[in-house]
């Protein structure tokens, strides 16, 4: 049943989990997955071969983040999406905003730098070209506020209130694409505020949490635009099929409420990181300072008593 107009074919049953999530192929993102485990897991396996440690949260952040793509993309819940503005909801805000937060708490590129071998003096193995691009200047303008909080916002409306949404939703390559887009996003936006990993933009934490609460608002904005309308504003999905028993415009108003609770739940885990990352941060300084204190012999508390001690002395 042709679900848009558009071509493409697709007679579903009602959704339920129980049907809903049973294993669909789509090759792009399975093996892109897949591939991102084992180089996770090569990673890991070869710093503890060495004696170094890797911290198990990271490992399980990572591997989670990972299985949420995997779950989004690689299920009948993609099947479910193309034809149910909700179910396409649910799997935009899980790619763009929690699977990207797991993955960067999973610091892959730091776990990267420390487990590929150097390439020796004068030559350029991987591990010097992932040095290259995190100082490039490329990087440096996709990671910045002026450049992500925009894209970020973009995303949104640029997409889904113009015809490109309809363009895209035309082909299964089209519609990886939007998927690729969206989790892209959501890593360039998240990495440079609570990201573990090095990167060129590296604001304070005061800052990093002005960058947060300038994006979110608008994402709870278009969830409310969707609410409120009192027609479907996306073509692809005017038109369900039949078989699902859904009315457009209610799992239009779904898909409103999904983008707006999604715009909560990442944004206090995200604080919670920051938190944790501020008063972590605080704590190195602290025992940096502690030990530049042993060293030298506490010289500074010696000589400031010492300058007590000479106006004292003039004060007699």
């Amino acid at each position: 049943m042709d679900h848009s107009g558009h071509g493409m074919t697709m007679d579903l049953p009602p959704f339920t989990l129980g049907r809903g999530l049973v294993w669909s192929t789509d090759p792009f993102f399975l093996v892109a997955c897949l591939v991102g485990l084992g180089l996770y897991g090569w990673g890991v396996v070869r710093l503890v071969r060495r004696g170094d440690k890797w911290p198990a949260g990271r490992t399980l952040a990572y591997v989670v983040g990972v299985l949420i793509v995997l779950l989004t993309m690689c299920t009948r819940l993609n099947d479910y999406g193309m034809v149910m503005f909700s179910v396409h909801m649910v799997q935009h805000m899980l790619i763009s905003m929690l699977a990207p937060i797991l993955i960067l708490l999973g610091a892959p590129i730091t776990l990267a730098l420390r487990a590929l071998p150097t390439a020796g003096r004068g030559r350029k193995g991987p591990r010097e070209l992932l040095l290259m691009l995190l100082h490039s200047r490329y990087l440096r303008i996709i990671t910045h506020p002026a450049f992500t909080i925009p894209l970020f916002i973009a995303s949104l409306y640029g997409l889904y209130f113009t015809p490109l949404f309809d363009f895209l939703m035309e082909s299964k390559a089209g519609h990886i694409a939007m998927m690729v887009h969206f989790l892209a996003v959501g890593l360039v936006f998240f990495w440079p505020i609570m990201g573990i990993d090095p990167g060129p933009h590296r604001p304070g934490h005061l800052m990093r949490m002005l960058e947060l609460f300038a994006g979110m608002p608008f994402h709870a904005f278009f969830g409310i635009a969707l609410m409120m309308a009192s027609t479907p504003m996306v073509d692809a999905y005017r038109n369900p099929p039949a078989s699902l028993g859904i009315d457009a415009l209610a799992d239009q108003t779904s898909a409103g409420g999904i983008a707006w609770a999604f715009s909560e739940v990442p944004s206090v885990l995200v604080l919670l990181a920051l938190l944790f990352q501020w008063y972590r941060s605080e704590q190195r300084q602290a025992k940096r300072t502690d030990r530049a204190a042993d060293r030298d012999g506490d010289k500074e508390l010696e000589a400031y008593n010492a300058y007590l001690a000479s106006l004292n002395a003039r004060g007699r």
